[in-house]
């Protein structure tokens, strides 16, 4: 696996782990569907949140959370879209970004809630 696959497994058990801290439930972790995958669905209450993470260990060029394309939403969206009613659910569906800065002198987790919408 390459360097970058593998800090990318460890963005989403930091992502994971920062979720249930925060009262979130996994539902689940790589969701696919077709071309989609989600990183993280997690539940909190009645709002399902689909959760993008992103890792990085240079920040300089552009902000993470901007890399996340349209084309890669409309993607996030047909895959919880699906998870939705695979699993008949009946909850608020919120899109989230969890970006990750890490490196030698520099850790850093931030939350997007709502970080997209989904029409």
């Amino acid at each position: 696996m390459g360097k970058h696959n593998e800090f990318g497994k460890e963005g989403e058990k930091i992502a994971t782990d920062f979720l249930i801290n925060k009262g979130y439930e996994i539902k689940y972790r790589n969701y696919r569907y077709l071309k989609s995958e989600i990183d993280v669905i997690a539940q909190k209450e009645n709002i399902l949140a689909i959760v993008e993470v992103r890792a990085r260990s240079n920040d300089k060029i552009i902000p993470i959370a901007d890399t996340i394309t349209k084309k890669k939403i409309k993607l996030l969206v047909m895959g919880a879209d699906h998870f939705v009613v695979e699993n008949k659910l009946d909850v608020e569906v919120r899109f989230d970004v969890i970006t990750i800065l890490k490196n030698k002198s520099i850790f850093k987790i931030e939350h997007l809630e709502s970080a997209f919408y989904h029409f």
